[in-house]
């Protein structure tokens, strides 16, 4: 797409253009902020490339919000045509998951950051997603986790048509209001059902040291 775009004499500056004008819903925006705002550790997992993601959120001012980018890989050469290569490099290292393309496995990408979330001492994902390549990090999601498929396209089919394989809650979507509204409600039901833990824990914790406290001194008895 890019060899036909250039070929055309479509610039950067040009295609830079069109990803500004990619239209958004209006509470797309407004969700992320709020969910980054709350706390949450927001990631990207997708098959398009930097250059197209980074310059959209770029614009959109919300790209300080993601702390991680997982996608394609892409840069400018000295011609200023814009290459774009694969995340995975599938003729010398394939990953052999037969659910999703060749140059990337979402899946690996979900571990990977769950392994990473241990260590960190975090324990919940919610998953977004609407394409073919979104149903297999579903399959990797734990209970407990929760994936929002958008209702009617690929990830959605292929999850209600695999319901027994899929681990985590599944809620979907249909448009960017829907979706604020039911992302901000899971992360407020998580953020409450974490607070009771805490409290639970801090009240055994106290309760514990109480129990261990020194021995009352002895009480003088007459002779």
């Amino acid at each position: 797409m890019m060899k036909e775009l250039h070929a055309q004499g479509k610039t950067i500056e040009d295609i830079e253009e069109v990803l500004k004008r990619v239209p958004i819903h209006p509470r797309i925006v407004p969700a992320i902020k709020s969910a980054y705002a709350l706390g949450c550790d927001l990631r990207v997992v997708s098959d398009a490339n930097v250059f197209f993601i980074e310059t959209i959120l770029k614009h959109l001012g919300i790209r300080d919000c993601f702390s991680e980018i997982n996608t394609n890989p892409g840069y400018v050469d000295e011609e200023g045509r814009l290459q774009i290569l694969p995340y995975v490099d599938f003729q010398t290292s394939p990953h052999g998951c037969s659910l999703c393309p060749p140059n990337m496995c979402k899946g690996l990408i979900v571990e990977r950051i769950q392994a990473s979330m241990a260590k960190e001492g975090k324990k919940r994902i919610i998953y977004l997603g609407d394409g073919i390549g979104d149903f297999c990090p579903s399959l990797k999601l734990r209970e407990g986790d929760f994936v929002m498929p958008r209702k009617d396209f690929p990830a959605w089919n292929l999850i209600k048509e695999n319901k027994t394989l899929v681990k985590a809650d599944v809620h979907e979507w249909t448009d960017g209001e829907e979706l604020e509204h039911i992302l901000l409600q899971l992360i407020n039901a998580i953020t409450i059902e974490e607070s009771q833990l805490l409290s639970v824990e801090c009240k055994f914790h106290t309760m514990s040291k109480a129990s261990h406290g020194p021995f009352p001194r002895p009480l003088p008895v007459p002779y």
